[in-house]
């Protein structure tokens, strides 16, 4: 089995989400045949659709994993679901959100998974904290992370939790 590295977004606006997105963080150290080797500082972001909700707290994971994408896939959703995930509307309040952003240089198309993540070049809640982890990221079409985050509206994103010690 290959070793790969994949990027998750982490994003809580419901039932204490600094704490949710901490036990989170956590819990992916914990996937089967994974192991998370950083995490960015937590920040605070208005919503990205309806504003009719609390802010976010919002993060990134880098993540070491033997599991194909789908299956890394799948084990993220089990995650959203035991944190009692509810998909009532499109970007509304929610428990825990991942998003697998990443994964080693591939582009993916499959029906359940597209990889990069479509929305994350126009999210500076996502851009931001994967910056501060790797600044010299390139995505797989060549674009650099630091350029996309240049070009990013102010965003209104504000750092409420220093990383926990960097790389792990």
């Amino acid at each position: 089995m290959s070793l790969h590295r994949a990027w998750i977004g982490l994003g809580s606006n419901l039932d204490d989400p600094l704490a949710r997105v901490a036990r989170a963080l956590d819990e992916l150290d914990r996937l089967p045949l994974t192991r998370r080797i950083a995490a960015s500082s937590r920040y605070a972001s208005r919503p990205q659709g309806p504003q009719d909700q609390p802010d976010f707290i919002n993060a990134v994971a880098c993540l070491e994993t033997r599991l194909s994408p789908l299956a890394l896939l799948d084990q993220l959703q089990a995650l959203e679901q035991r944190h009692r995930r509810v998909r009532a509307r499109r970007w509304g309040p929610r428990t825990l959100d991942l998003d697998l952003l990443l994964f080693d240089d591939d582009v993916l198309a499959l029906p359940r998974l597209r990889v990069p993540h479509p929305e994350m070049a126009r999210r500076a809640f996502v851009l931001v904290p994967l910056l501060s982890l790797v600044p010299d990221l390139r995505l797989p079409d060549g674009r650099r992370l630091v350029d996309l985050v240049a070009a990013l509206p102010d965003a209104d994103l504000r750092e409420v939790l220093p990383p926990e010690g960097g790389d792990r």
